[in-house]
């Protein structure tokens, strides 16, 4: 049966995607690191590491002041996860998401 080869551009759209459907989450962009700046290729908030068909997506967010980090952080990584296994047929091993900031909602 042929090969059919999924790129990591598909799926960091799709943890995209499944990132902005979570209320009180938005990546945000970590440090550059030398192989982003020369490539020119970098994804806001996101790393999608890959060893065969085994796939660990490392997101980066900010989180707005008030809600429960833990419940909606724990909502994204299990949201991610299937969605690239339903829609891949990708093993993911794991989602881990780092809060890097906490934002003020505009208008308080």
């Amino acid at each position: 049966m042929p090969e059919v080869d999924i790129s990591n551009d598909v799926i960091l759209g799709i943890a995209s995607l499944t990132l902005e459907r979570i209320p009180g989450l938005e990546p945000i962009s970590p440090p550059l690191a030398m192989p982003e700046v020369l490539t020119g290729k970098r994804a806001k908030g996101f790393k999608i590491e890959r060893s065969g068909r085994d796939v660990t997506v490392n997101v980066t967010v900010s989180t707005e002041y008030g809600v429960n980090i833990r419940k909606v952080c724990e909502e994204a990584q299990k949201s991610i996860f299937e969605n690239i296994e339903v829609m891949t047929g990708l093993a993911v091993k794991a989602v881990n998401i780092t809060v890097q900031a906490v934002l003020i909602p505009k208008g308080s």
